[in-house]
């Protein structure tokens, strides 16, 4: 499986106070996570997704994406778009807990280039403890399952079909996605968040071994936002965003992007997505569930 090329853009402040059903831009999000993506606007209840940009248009094109729940995930839904079956296909991911939300969108190959991106956002925040409080509870963990999406070909089953005897060079792809499972410590007593993504399997290609994806260490800003690396054996292969959410930090949403982090591969890049419930907290997943000291 060859990778392929990405095109990237991206910029401004971090969006705020965002209720379901309200637009989620790129305002904020570093360039190297935004890349392709404008914005995205989703609302759980009616589970209905809008993208903004992941086009070869100029200018602020959107398309209203169809429920595909056969294509669900973990705890992520997910949402496709294709509109002939000349035209390229596109896959986007998306989970919100209690206003806490990111969403990814990728295309799958075409003319051996993807248009791709992510974006994340909160309704509220406030931080558990002060930085630099000794008080107890400034460590807090997020644990659950973690989906991203490759520029390599997956299964293709939602592909609208093409014409018997249409040339596979102007065939589009339907990208192939790959979970995992993600744990994020962070101290707010010390401004600090850290984690790591194991279990990785390419859903489409289970044979590819995929090593174990880290998130460096990196500072907790004020606002709740952070940006590090995506490390493979502390060796840098990406970069890693988000955002904490609601009360003491009860939710923590992100966008990973990696490249050239999988050794039977070439060219790949990867955009991933977590959105998380803090352990201890309503809707936390069981791997949660930890002995105590």
């Amino acid at each position: 499986m060859l990778g392929l090329g990405l095109v990237a853009c991206g910029g401004g402040d971090a969006p705020f106070g965002q209720a379901p059903g309200d637009e989620t831009d790129t305002a904020g999000i570093p360039e190297e996570l935004a890349s392709d993506l404008e914005s995205f606007t989703y609302n759980p209840d009616n589970q209905t997704l809008t993208i903004r940009g992941i086009n070869l248009e100029d200018g602020r094109f959107e398309d209203v994406y169809r429920r595909r729940p056969a294509l669900d995930r973990g705890d992520y839904e997910a949402y496709t778009a294709q509109d002939g079956s000349l035209d390229r296909h596109s896959t986007a991911y998306v989970r919100d807990i209690r206003g806490t939300r990111a969403a990814i969108a990728v295309t799958g190959g075409q003319f051996t280039y993807i248009f791709a991106g992510g974006s994340y956002a909160n309704q509220s925040y406030t931080a558990p403890v002060l930085p630099g409080s000794q008080i107890e509870g400034g460590l807090v963990s997020y644990a659950g399952n973690y989906i991203g999406m490759l520029n390599v070909e997956g299964s293709g089953e939602d592909l609208i079909p093409v014409t018997p005897g249409t040339p596979e060079g102007i065939r589009p792809t339907q990208a192939a996605e790959i979970t995992g499972t993600i744990l994020v410590n962070a101290s707010f007593s010390d401004g600090t968040v850290n984690g790591t993504i194991t279990d990785r399997v390419i859903v489409d290609i289970p044979s590819i071994d995929v090593a174990d994806l880290d998130l460096a260490p990196t500072g907790i800003e004020a606002d709740g936002t952070f940006f590090g690396q995506a490390t493979v054996g502390n060796q840098v292969r990406g970069e890693y965003g988000g955002i904490f959410g609601g009360p003491d930090a009860t939710e923590i949403a992100g966008v990973v992007h990696a490249q050239e982090h999988i050794a039977t591969l070439q060219n790949e890049e990867e955009y991933g997505l977590f959105v998380l419930a803090q352990c201890g907290t309503e809707g936390a997943d069981p791997l949660c569930n930890q002995p105590v000291p």
